[in-house]
């Protein structure tokens, strides 16, 4: 959850969690039951941690950029929170978000008559 929880917290990150999980994770949201931890896995040691991250892009923000400060932010916040040595946070982008894009089925309905 921690992961989970800095990773959105950086501007540009859309979602987490690739397409069959951002779908559930929608279904969730509007139940109110979020699940902090889509998109996160990570694996604990006794002294040490590593994080795998898939995000979803906001389009127009820099990928690298955000990919960066992913990875800052969630390595700080469990070395910070939890206390273990964050050996590696492994940040994949699973897709780029356009704004627009959620409303392309009303598009397709009035082309097609």
């Amino acid at each position: 959850k921690v992961a989970g929880i800095a990773a959105r917290e950086v501007a540009g990150v859309y979602a987490l969690g690739g397409g069959g999980a951002r779908a559930l994770g929608a279904i969730r949201d509007a139940i109110n039951a979020t699940d902090l931890t889509q998109g996160v896995k990570v694996e604990v040691g006794e002294t040490q941690a590593a994080a795998d991250i898939t995000i979803v892009v906001e389009y127009g923000a820099p990928i690298q950029e955000v990919a960066d400060q992913v990875r800052g932010r969630v390595a700080g916040a469990i070395n910070r929170l939890v206390g273990l040595e964050v050996v590696e946070v492994n940040v994949d982008v699973n897709d780029v978000h356009i704004p627009g894009d959620d409303n392309d089925d009303d598009a397709n309905e009035k082309r097609v008559q």
